[in-house]
């Protein structure tokens, strides 16, 4: 890998780039191998992934890596340990990870006690013929393969529990249900004559409180390889999985078109398959742009009020990135390292 940031042509281009810090991405991008690409301004998970591809590791160790680093640094809260409680409390994680070369797929989900998810996640492709492994059952296999228990929750998490529950579980994600779920705690239950509300389209968390790393990493060869993780949404009920840790919905990859992954409210935006979706416009041949676009408008006409962002990538290195526009969020912004970049670079785009 680091044979492609060789050369006086790299530092050419370097002198005539290194002035970009955030650069605008609505239009079609240059195009240069390698590129890493992932969502929000996450600037470690994006300088780990670029420097492993430096030092020659794989398109894979770079995803693992980069994502890795975020569950490190707990990104936003939203990612890694001890954030996003669930009703119960807990904090449980999200991730996987797909070779664009073989389209095998790791992917973990509901994952308690272990730190690592897209860790465990590059175990489920090495050492198993499966594809998503969840809940107790991906805890027990991680230590199979050699990764220790730790305590997922923090002082931090305990407070955003303690205030959930002082403001009478508000927010929630149940319906139809006694007692009233939009006043009040529960236990739940399902009502003995049923009066069904007409579900609301529009998001119910804030932007703050769900910006999955989603990564897509493209080789010097234009090998492709991607990857989420997260903790998923705050207040969620156990057990609940959101696009995340689904091939073709939280991210896709495919060395023959490019790659893709999307961030937001999961539970709307999985029912779209958004980054399979987008993958398959680029391989038509649309820009990575225009992409990510269509996907967006797609979810758009049954969704109009959803929150969510997707970013694209195709095998030449050009790459873009769309988000649903809606109040408080206006704008996307995502990181970019390429040869044409000095160093990994915040991008933003105007949501549409």
């Amino acid at each position: 890998m680091a044979a492609g940031l060789d050369g006086g042509r790299l530092w050419v281009m370097v002198a005539l780039f290194s002035f970009a810090v955030l650069t605008p991405a609505g239009a079609a991008s240059a195009a240069a191998l390698p590129v890493v690409i992932n969502t929000w301004a996450f600037r470690t998970a994006a300088e780990t992934a670029w420097r492993v591809l430096e030092l020659g590791g794989s398109e894979l160790d770079a995803v693992e890596r980069g994502c890795g680093q975020c569950e490190i640094d707990q990104c936003d809260g939203s990612v890694g340990y001890g954030g996003s409680p669930d009703e119960s409390g807990e904090t449980t994680l999200d991730a996987m990870i797909m070779d664009g070369n073989t389209m095998e797929v790791g992917a973990v989900a509901d994952l308690r006690r272990v730190k690592n998810a897209i860790g465990v996640a590059r175990k489920v492709i090495e050492y198993t013929k499966h594809t998503l492994l969840v809940g107790e059952s991906a805890s027990l296999f991680a230590v199979r393969m050699g990764f220790p228990y730790e305590d997922l929750t923090t002082q931090k998490s305990l407070s955003l529990y303690s205030e959930w529950l002082n403001q009478s579980c508000q927010p929630n994600y149940w319906k139809n249900v006694v007692p009233d779920s939009s006043k009040s705690c529960g236990p739940y239950k399902r009502p003995e004559e049923v009066t069904y509300k007409e579900e609301q389209t529009s998001s119910q968390r804030s932007i703050r409180n769900h910006d999955t790393i989603g990564m897509v990493v493209i080789g010097v060869s234009g090998t492709v390889a991607s990857g989420t993780s997260t903790n998923g949404a705050i207040h969620k009920i156990p057990g609940r999985v959101g696009d995340s840790p689904i091939a073709g919905a939280g991210s896709y990859a495919d060395s023959t078109a490019g790659g893709a992954a999307a961030t937001g409210d999961g539970d709307i935006m999985m029912r779209f398959l958004p980054s399979y979706q987008a993958v398959e416009y680029m391989r038509m041949g649309t820009d990575p742009t225009v992409a990510c676009q269509k996907v967006i408008s797609r979810i758009q006409k049954y969704a109009p009020k959803f929150f969510g962002a997707i970013i694209c990538a195709n095998t030449t290195g050009s790459y873009g990135a769309a988000c649903n526009k809606i109040p408080g969020f206006t704008q996307f912004h995502f990181m970019v390292s390429s040869p044409l970049l000095s160093q990994p670079t915040e991008q933003v785009v105007d949501c549409i």
